[in-house]
């Protein structure tokens, strides 16, 4: 491709969005530049492997990323809004679905689940850190450039256009020759390589790190489900690689695995996608679980009903969800003997989701329960996903499904899993985590308004999504003709994006008015809670614990506040070994960056140059026998006394 065609030329749409991001690019630059924070940020930020601070960067990433994807959705809303509009034309329409997808699923909700695993796991297990501070912070960076990678797609080349599931022969070169797509296969790849380290990360780290006395029946609920969902990434997430290496080589080198022409089968596209791209939906949705079980726990004042049945339930979902991914092409020739077997296992799952839901319920049955947001969130969370989930029955049938394949139905039910199963979740567990990341409680009464708008407008826009997906609108139409009977529904899910979207900006103004103006008087327990990471202050300090916790019950802190037990004597306190920062994962984010940018305009030369400097990261990380440092006992006994008051 040539220099000049760089930048994308779509009209003004276009235009005004590339003028916005360079003034904003410029405006931090000049911003961090005035306040003399380079410093600060490479220090504090860029090369930290404090598993808090990642988790944090993890979060602020998903949170731009939501309102990245939830321009996207609205650009849609708009354009369906009425029959016949030309807002968008359809080539953009296809450009911003696609996008959509990949965004809210593997930028959003990925980094804003595997953020609050960052910060809370650790500290849930009594641990220092997780057992590899340095690929912790390399799956962070890996992470961010392919997402800042992918991101720049809309102005600089040009925007994958196949949809997020990328199927061939369309997402091949023949029917989409310019670089949209090879963005897909590159940016995915190389993000998803960090979260494959996350999971592996995370399997080492709660199975060796436990504090002394957690057995596994003793681990709480969101460790758990965080465990599982961590082998889940290790299972399915090669799958993924692999396909998009295939994709890689289809479109860069010309090789055929996709090409029936050539002897290839655009069928093992559809078989490796899927494969991955079940499991991947309970890998959002299985620490949403989570969660919800310590919030539910907590504010309902009571033990979490039937917890060894919840283990074995997220231990069934995890089992079937890899049994499961023909359902999503029933209608492509597999056959009616195997479309039953799929059937079968897609139903099962409803079995051990319906055994949460009924002890979800249990445990708030007789529960002195407390209205804050974050139980707002989850009481929210279980009609809204009953819905998503009988449709999902509904879809499993593969005789039904040949009706609503493909259809707008189809979309409102993974909205109706998607959005309640993970975006309620982190919701509650960001009203609920908040103090223990930053020290004070984001404000109750503007949470309020928060909830309503965004749980009312999403029933507004998604709901209306079922019955015009009867009426027979397929999914990716980019307009419609009048007289069809969609007018009215569709209008009415646009005005319910808009009510959304003030959701949305309601918990950004949230964010703004609770740094500001909230109380950082909360104390280490602000809920009352039962689990170990409110067994230290808030913030928690880098080290976590003073002295590693000794576990005897589930729900250790609740039973240590009942026995006494939170106390710390002076002379339990030691030297504290920790991790220091390093600089290699921020510059292999940078090296990948530039290598993947060259790969998807296929620049080989500069690409195989710019490698050089992958090479040259890992060398230098072999060879870095840095061995931490220690926490005095000076720092530890002045951390502690700041919270706890004098040391007995």
């Amino acid at each position: 491709m040539s220099l000049d065609k760089l930048l994308v030329d779509g009209g003004p749409l276009i235009l005004g969005s590339q003028i916005a991001i360079g003034l904003t690019i410029v405006s931090i630059l000049f911003l961090v530049t005035y306040l003399k924070k380079w410093k600060y940020l490479w220090k504090e930020w860029f090369t930290t492997v404090d598993h808090k601070k990642i988790g944090i960067m993890y979060i602020l990433a998903g949170v731009v990323m939501f309102f990245r994807g939830g321009v996207d959705g609205l650009l849609m809303k708009a354009q369906t809004a009425r029959p016949n509009m030309e807002f968008l034309d359809a080539q953009h329409y296809d450009e911003i679905f696609t996008t959509h997808g990949v965004i809210m699923i593997l930028f959003m909700a990925m980094p804003l689940l595997i953020g609050i695993m960052n910060v809370v796991v650790p500290l849930q297990i009594g641990a220092r850190d997780v057992a590899f501070p340095k690929l912790n912070a390399l799956s962070f960076w890996l992470f961010f450039a392919g997402a800042m990678l992918f991101n720049i797609s809309f102005v600089v080349g040009g925007s994958p256009d196949a949809g997020w599931t990328s199927y061939f022969p369309l997402a091949g070169k023949e029917f989409t020759p310019g670089v949209g797509n090879n963005y897909y296969a590159i940016a995915l790849q190389i993000a998803g390589i960090g979260t494959l380290a996350t999971g592996i990360n995370f399997i080492v780290t709660i199975l060796k790190m436990r504090a002394p006395g957690m057995g596994l029946m003793k681990m709480p609920m969101f460790t758990w489900t965080s465990f599982i969902t961590s082998i889940i990434i290790v299972a399915a997430f090669p799958i993924f690689t692999v396909a998009l290496a295939f994709m890689t080589l289809d479109r860069l080198l010309g090789t055929h695995f996709f090409t029936v022409a050539a002897g290839g089968d655009p069928m093992l596209w559809l078989n490796l996608f899927w494969l991955w791209g079940h499991p991947e939906v309970y890998i959002v949705i299985l620490p949403a679980f989570g969660m919800f079980s310590e919030v539910i726990a907590t504010f309902a004042r009571k033990n979490l009903y039937g917890y060894k049945s919840m283990v074995a339930s997220i231990v069934g979902i995890a089992f079937l969800s890899m049994l499961v991914w023909v359902h999503h092409f029933y209608t492509m020739g597999s056959g009616p003997a195997v479309n039953s077997v799929f059937s079968i296992t897609t139903m099962m799952i409803a079995i051990p989701t319906g055994v949460k839901i009924f002890n979800w319920l249990f445990t708030m049955r007789k529960g002195r329960i407390k209205f804050t947001n974050a139980m707002l969130w989850s009481l929210a969370f279980v009609p809204c996903f009953t819905i998503g989930g009988v449709t999902g029955v509904m879809l499993a049938m593969a005789a039904a499904d040949y009706q609503y394949h493909n259809t707008m139905f189809l979309v409102a039910h993974f909205h109706y899993v998607l959005i309640p199963g993970v975006v309620f979740a982190v919701f509650a567990g960001l009203y609920y985590w908040w103090p223990k990341m930053f020290g004070f409680a984001l404000n109750e009464k503007i949470g309020k308004w928060h909830f309503w708008l965004f749980v009312i407008g999403f029933n507004m826009t998604f709901m209306p999504m079922f019955f015009v997906g009867l009426k027979g609108m397929s999914r990716r139409m980019y307009t419609y003709s009048e007289g069809l009977g969609w007018e009215g529904l569709l209008g009415f899910s646009a005005v319910g994006a808009l009510v959304l979207a003030a959701g949305f900006a309601a918990l950004c103004y949230n964010i703004y008015w609770s740094f500001r103006y909230a109380s950082r008087d909360v104390g280490n327990d602000p809920w009352d809670a039962r689990t170990l990471e409110w067994a230290t202050a808030s913030p928690a300090p880098h080290y976590n614990f003073a002295k590693t916790p000794e576990v005897s019950s589930l729900d250790e802190y609740w039973v240590m506040k009942k026995e006494g037990r939170t106390n710390l004597k002076k002379e339990e306190i030691t030297e504290i070994h920790m991790p220091s920062n390093a600089w290699s994962p921020f510059f292999m984010c940078v090296a990948f960056g530039v290598v993947g940018f060259f790969l998807v305009f296929e620049w080989f030369t500069l690409a195989a140059i710019s490698a050089v400097a992958i090479v040259i990261g890992l060398i230098a990380n072999s060879f870095d026998y840095d061995e931490g440092y220690h926490v005095s006992v000076e720092e530890v006994e002045e951390t502690e006394r700041k919270w706890r008051g004098e040391l007995k």
